[in-house]
């Protein structure tokens, strides 16, 4: 399909403005040149209670949020955990708030959202250690948030994606709490760029390949980790046994097609998985609910299929 009307106005925009790309910049700058992204995610929606909280990590607290969706009544819910995307350098919880309310809401179920040590200053494992982590914690003592134990979904768009694929992998290696759901968001799965869509998509639609080389190069130590499955989920060797999932992508997207082998992978394992491909979309459109309509739809989706995971 055409790129989207929206896409290519926000494109045109970016591209009028010039400046650096994230990139060219040391990785606090980056930081901060992605909190112009922020108000394209639109406002929250009103929810029941949002309560900043601190999870005990490896490497001290982990800050989370417990969003509690409108009209939550008093019994326990299931919960989504929730990572946050940004190539494990930038990003926060925060800016992802009017995404998390709405699949709260749509979703009838808790959220916490996770802030994760990010890299370079924390490469891995750092970042996967205290998102699995946060998901022991959650199991062990969400029902002190009213949080039902035995209903658990983990979820994130891109390399928190990536993190929650990891999460599902490393639980079900390591015999740890149980995960009934996984939201993958044009996930990241694999340390290589030689798929059609990387080559298709490398330039020009707002994540770029080079883009992306910087990204993994703050995340990964040497070439083992790149090859670690908990870094690249698409070279486990056995994904049979983990949790049922959704896999979003986006078709202008340089991760698309890994996305979608992931889900192909999933599929032949034996996992239940509903793949969807968002025509003329773009990475992040999931994040920019303020701008994009397709993000509604994406929130729709991933509500239904977590509805049906906690019933």
């Amino acid at each position: 399909m055409a790129l989207d009307p929206i896409a290519a106005g926000l494109l045109e925009q970016m591209a009028a403005a010039g400046g650096p790309a994230i990139n060219e910049l040391d990785p606090p700058a980056a930081r901060e040149l992605a909190q112009g992204f922020v108000p394209l995610a639109g406002e929250p929606e009103e929810v029941d209670e949002s309560k900043d909280i601190i999870i005990p990590g490896p490497g001290g607290g982990i800050p989370a949020t417990v969003t509690t969706p409108k009209g939550a009544g008093k019994g326990p819910l299931g919960c989504l955990l929730y990572y946050h995307g940004g190539g494990w350098v930038i990003g926060d919880r925060a800016s992802l708030n009017p995404s998390v309310t709405r699949l709260a809401n749509a979703a009838g179920c808790k959220v916490v959202s996770i802030d994760y040590r990010l890299a370079p200053e924390h490469k891995f494992p750092a970042p996967l250690d205290d998102c699995y982590a946060a998901l022991e914690w959650v199991a062990a003592n969400g029902a002190s948030h009213g949080i039902d134990p035995s209903k658990l979904a983990v979820g994130g768009d891109s390399a928190g994606g990536n993190l929650a694929a990891a999460v599902a992998l490393r639980a079900r290696d390591e015999k740890g709490p149980g995960i009934k759901f996984q939201v993958l968001v044009y996930p990241v799965t694999h340390h290589d760029f030689g798929t059609v869509s990387y080559r298709d998509n490398a330039d020009g639609y707002l994540l770029t390949r080079t883009m992306m080389d910087w990204f993994w190069n703050q995340y990964v130590r040497d070439e083992n980790d790149s090859k670690n499955p908990y870094v690249s989920p698409l070279l486990a060797k056995d994904l049979s046994g983990l949790p049922a999932a959704v896999v979003y992508t986006a078709e202008f997207d340089p991760l698309r097609d890994e996305g979608e082998a992931y889900a192909k992978r999933l599929k032949e394992a034996g996992v239940s998985v509903s793949q969807k491909r968002f025509d003329g979309q773009i990475h992040a459109f999931f994040q920019m609910g303020g701008v994009f309509p397709a993000a509604a739809d994406a929130i729709s989706d991933a509500a239904a299929h977590l509805k049906k995971a906690f019933a």
